[in-house]
């Protein structure tokens, strides 16, 4: 069960780093590095299409990670 739950912590933590690799950057100018983004902290621009789908998969990823990391730690290891 461990080497299991090894194998899919390995597997969910290299899906996490390409879905984060692949999300698309949200700066669009130079101006951005020096706000700090902060013009569109309260601005209402909601994510759609590509860019929503792979939030989603990356909150599903973030989260099944968290919930085998949790089974690794009550896991017997034999």
């Amino acid at each position: 069960m461990y080497d299991i739950l090894v194998g899919v912590m390995i597997v969910l933590s290299i899906l996490i780093i390409i879905a984060v690799m692949m999300q698309p950057s949200k700066q669009n100018s130079a101006a951005s590095a020096f706000t700090g983004g902060a013009d569109q902290l309260f601005g209402k621009q909601k994510a759609r299409g590509f860019e929503a789908v792979m939030q989603r998969l990356t909150a599903f990823l973030a989260i099944a990670w968290v919930v085998v990391a949790i089974l690794l730690a009550y896991a017997p290891l034999k």
